[in-house]
């Protein structure tokens, strides 16, 4: 049964195709702006204008949603930007829906990028206050869904903010919005070229305290059935391919739509690898993200999206 294309093509038991995918992208401030970020080769943060430029290619390809992180031109320890009613990822929202009202724009909700310190919640001397941390958090959802955003993913793993954020939706005649939760992320070393991408590297100490053991499985369990509880309606394990098994088990315990997200790293790493002459780039890219979707994810969001798609397509 392996003896020619089509008889493979008949018995193939998982399909990666371009509906799976979400491409993140990194808005800044200005106009005309394309900056290169040098740990992760093909990848820019771009101006809103551009943004709008990129997401349309997106759109054109068949990717159905996209991630906004924003990267604001002034931090402070309260993370006021985040929430501002045009802070940087509120207008490139409201201009994105504008111009492609059909494309789904998801924003990342955490404070990280916008604090001074450069963790995802409020710090009282060197501990995060994880409950002083709610409140911030809700505001940046509901300043999200006001400007137009689709969907809202609080990426912070503060315990409980779930809850408050759907709570501070529906309070706000906005019960449409869907809550994708970051509900396993892990305290990953995979994240370091995001970190250099969104300028949001912890100024102190590191994220053990709020996301989780790299050792523990059991764990994610725990953390995801607590946000389905609060009201999440689209689960996440981040990283991915790391955590496969984790993505596996996810997957074996829930029924909601379940997310994964290839990060930074791994597509450093791919990119770095291929450079190098020492893998097939497009094979190993297309190889694992279909590892990620025959481990249960339901969606991917990759940095690969318009890569793996253009791919896909010629196919």
């Amino acid at each position: 049964m392996r003896q020619n294309s089509a008889f493979r093509r008949m018995i193939r038991e998982t399909i990666l195709m371009v509906d799976d995918f979400i491409m993140p992208f990194f808005v800044v401030e200005g106009k005309g702006v394309k900056n290169a970020i040098k740990s992760m080769p093909g990848q820019f943060q771009f101006s809103i204008d551009n943004l709008i430029k990129e997401c349309r290619k997106a759109f054109e390809s068949g990717i159905p949603g996209v991630m906004i992180f924003g990267l604001p031109s002034k931090k402070n320890p309260l993370a006021t930007e985040a929430y501002k009613k045009d802070g940087i990822v509120q207008r490139a929202v409201n201009k994105l829906k504008n111009k492609l009202p059909e494309l789904a724009v998801i924003t990342d909700v955490c404070l990280c990028q916008y604090t001074d310190h450069g963790h995802c919640g409020f710090v009282d001397g060197n501990k995060i206050d994880n409950d002083a941390s709610l409140d911030l958090l809700a505001k940046t959802a509901l300043s999200h869904a006001r400007a137009g955003a689709d969907m809202v993913a609080p990426s912070d793993m503060m315990d409980g903010r779930v809850a408050e954020i759907r709570n501070a939706l529906d309070e706000n005649d906005f019960s449409n919005i869907p809550i994708m939760s970051y509900a396993a992320k892990y305290c990953s070393a995979y994240y370091g070229p995001f970190r250099q991408a969104a300028d949001s590297a912890p100024q102190f100490g590191d994220r053990r305290t709020y996301q989780m053991d790299p050792a523990n499985a059991l764990e994610a369990i725990r953390e995801v059935t607590m946000d389905i509880e609060e009201g999440a309606d689209i689960i996440m394990v981040k990283p991915a391919m790391a955590y496969l098994d984790i993505i596996c088990r996810v997957r074996q315990e829930i029924d909601l739509p379940l997310a994964a997200y290839s990060v930074s790293g791994e597509y450093a790493m791919i990119k770095a690898a291929a450079k190098m002459g020492w893998v097939d780039g497009p094979k190993i890219m297309l190889e694992s993200l279909t590892a990620i979707k025959r481990a249960g994810a339901d969606m991917i969001l990759t940095y690969f999206a318009m890569e793996a798609a253009k791919i896909l397509r010629e196919k």
